[in-house]
């Protein structure tokens, strides 16, 4: 059935195809050469005035962040397979510079200048850490045989770099087990960096993770996921140049790598509190922490050497209770509950160490430090829902929350990833939903739309881009963004609009103490002068993780993209035979949905595919072509071809680059 290989081929790669961009890019004078504008007079006087609000010469984060320093790479460059740089640390070289730059917020500077604090590091006498190759930390564990290994870092490339520099300085301990803090990438995805998947079975290497963690780890943006990338891009600054004016940090870490990912399934999991186990001659104590930081999340803490190792429901800073490139809410209140967990079965912890930024020395400080993050997560959820109760909205409520003092003048506290304002609106749609109970906003329309009547209600566009110049100069950036986003909407090839805007954004994101915020106001503004990038996330640098998804959530993404209008009558069944896996699912399109689950082959299906799932994978991220599958022993397509050329028709191309700030 060559014709049916061809269209199969043809409709499912075309479904990860990019779209081009148009060139809005205009400069002013002192705009730097990506179109970045000078900081304005109001922005340098408020980021002075928030510079002296802080105890910026306290030094007590940049002595603990450089304790224990072994070795310092000669020149820290990690390149992909494809030529593409994933970490170069001199391009971060203008954060030393003695004077704070106007155009970064001096909260965010200090931060980003201890994130670039890199190298390998003693934490005590058999734990170490390499930090800054990532922007996740890998932390080593001697064993009694070998390493134990807790986080691979994001991506084969930077886990490769950390563990061979580590070899470099320590020795060549082979390594003996590997433990998954929880399911977000940045903590496995490097794991076939540090050894392969053929070297770990032959060795009976332990992998460690918390119940649950293939599921949340391969499923994690899988039917959100063209949503969540294209969004990721500008949570992360993916397009930014490195500079004053551009990405400056995350305030997690230094920047994310966009390398190549990969897995290996635990051979162990941790599903109760406290759970003990002899990793290698090392005794752990694991907390099991789930539906805090990560779906699947756990800590631990090491008698032997008094070290509590907090993953990530502890950091340097207030983390997200909502991420920017879109996650379900997290529990305010069980991730404290955790914290406060970890106090009472810990009280001898003299160390502290994560999966980001820089340990804590001393008992008494250990515990401080756990007690007021444990305390920062709950007055957002009580003190959100206080005002909640009292009738205010999200956003009024994130305009007048403010931490104590006692909480706010901790620099672990400050919103550098998370912030006070968008974790208040996390804690408001946690229990109360999107809908703050005023009509007017129960059934609005939709930007495009109003745009329209805004801009004709203030007099028309030039009226409009009259009075925002007017508020610009007056510093009144948060409602001149508000206002030209209307008129771009209105009319998005409206240079001026455009410009100005950018400009906007540009002081909003020299603003910012969050580096995420600084980053999403810098790629809004990148993007109105420039366009949308070409292309989005490659989906083929993550085949080693996608093979190891289980084929349910494939068809959860495939679900997902049915035109639902267009499917409306229709009713087919399909087969789907991996014939390498030994399972077959069917899927049943009727009443304009698509159910699917593992079952036998159905008789009367319409259609049968009997395919490999290693081409299934291969043809989704575009590796295999038109030629290989047509000849490929791996695919055998059997029943009504039109059945399966309207099946497929049926499904919609997502578009990795689609439209945040214009219509």
């Amino acid at each position: 059935m060559k014709l049916n290989r061809v269209l199969f081929t043809a409709i499912i790669a075309s479904l990860f195809l990019y779209s081009c961009a148009t060139d809005y890019a205009g400069y002013e004078e002192n705009a730097d050469s990506w179109g970045f504008t000078a900081p304005t007079a109001h922005t340098i006087e408020k980021n002075k005035a928030f510079a002296e609000k802080l105890a910026l010469d306290n030094i007590q984060d940049f002595e603990d962040a450089g304790r224990g320093l072994i070795a310092v790479p000669e020149n820290l460059t990690i390149m992909g397979d494809d030529g593409e740089v994933l970490r170069n640390m001199e391009e971060f070289a203008f954060l030393e510079a003695d004077e704070i730059p106007s155009s970064v917020n001096p909260s965010l500077w200090r931060q980003a200048r201890l994130n670039n604090i890199h190298g390998l590091f003693e934490v005590t006498p058999g734990i170490y850490q390499v930090r800054g190759f990532d922007i996740s930390n890998m932390t080593i564990i001697n064993g009694k045989t070998g390493w134990i290994i807790v986080d691979t870092l994001t991506t084969r490339e930077t886990g490769a770099a950390a563990i061979a520099f580590a070899r470099e300085n320590l020795d060549s301990r082979p390594i003996s087990a590997i433990v998954y803090t929880h399911s977000h990438i940045d903590h496995f995805g490097g794991v076939l960096g540090i050894i392969s998947s053929e070297d770990a079975a032959r060795e009976n290497v332990r992998v460690i993770a918390p119940e649950g963690f293939m599921k949340e780890s391969t499923s994690e943006n899988i039917m959100a996921g063209t949503a969540m990338s294209r969004r990721a891009v500008y949570q992360f600054g993916k397009d930014l140049p490195v500079s004053e004016r551009g990405y400056v940090d995350t305030g997690l870490g230094s920047r994310l790598p966009f390398g190549t990912y990969g897995i290996l399934a635990p051979t162990d999991n941790v599903d109760q509190t406290p759970q003990e186990m002899i990793i290698d001659g090392v005794k752990f104590v694991f907390q099991y922490t789930p539906e805090s930081e990560a779906p699947a999340e756990l800590a631990f803490y090491l008698p032997d050497f008094k070290a509590y190792c907090g993953a990530e429901i502890l950091t340097h800073n207030m983390h997200n209770l909502y991420t920017l490139r879109g996650t379900k809410t997290r529990d305010a209140l069980k991730w404290s509950g955790y914290i406060d967990e970890a106090i009472d079965l810990f009280p001898d912890a003299e160390i502290f160490f994560a999966s980001h930024h820089w340990p804590i020395w001393g008992k008494d400080r250990v515990r401080d430090f756990l007690e007021k993050q444990r305390d920062l997560y709950k007055f957002m959820h009580d003190q959100t829902l206080r005002l909640a109760n009292n009738g205010y909205t999200p956003r009024e409520i994130a305009e007048q929350i403010v931490l104590p003092e006692a909480l706010d003048k901790e620099f672990y506290n400050r919103g550098y990833y998370g912030t006070l304002s968008h974790n208040s609106k996390a804690v408001y749609q946690h229990y109360l939903g999107w809908y703050d109970g005023n009509p007017a906003n129960l059934n609005p329309l939709p930007p495009e739309a109003s745009a329209l009547y805004y801009v004709a209600y203030m007099g028309g566009v030039d009226n409009v881009l009259d009075m925002a110049s007017k508020s610009f100069e007056n510093g009144e950036y948060r409602w001149v963004a508000e206002v030209l986003n209307h008129v771009v909407f209105a009319e998005p090839g409206n240079k001026k609009a455009r410009m100005l805007l950018a400009k906007t954004y540009d002081q909003l994101g020299y603003q910012a103490e969050s580096g995420v915020w600084r980053s999403v106001y810098l790629s809004a503004a990148y993007e109105l002068r420039h366009g949308a990038p070409e292309k989005g996330f490659s989906l083929s640098k993550a085949r080693e993780l996608l093979k190891r998804t289980p084929p349910e959530r494939f068809f959860d993404t495939i679900s997902v993209r049915l035109n639902g209008p267009g499917a409306e009558g229709k009713q087919m069944v399909i087969n789907v035979n991996f014939t390498d896996l030994g399972e077959n699912h069917v899927l049943s399109l009727k009443n304009a949905v698509l159910q699917h689950k593992p079952a036998a082959l159905d008789p009367d299906a319409d259609v049968t595919l009997e395919i490999t799932y290693d081409l299934f994978i291969r043809i989704l991220i575009g590796e295999a072509g038109l030629r290989e599958t047509i000849f490929s022993d791996d695919l055998n397509v059997s029943g009504s071809r039109m059945d399966l050329l309207q099946f497929l028709m049926l499904l919609e191309k997502p578009d990795n680059n689609f439209n945040l700030i214009e219509p």
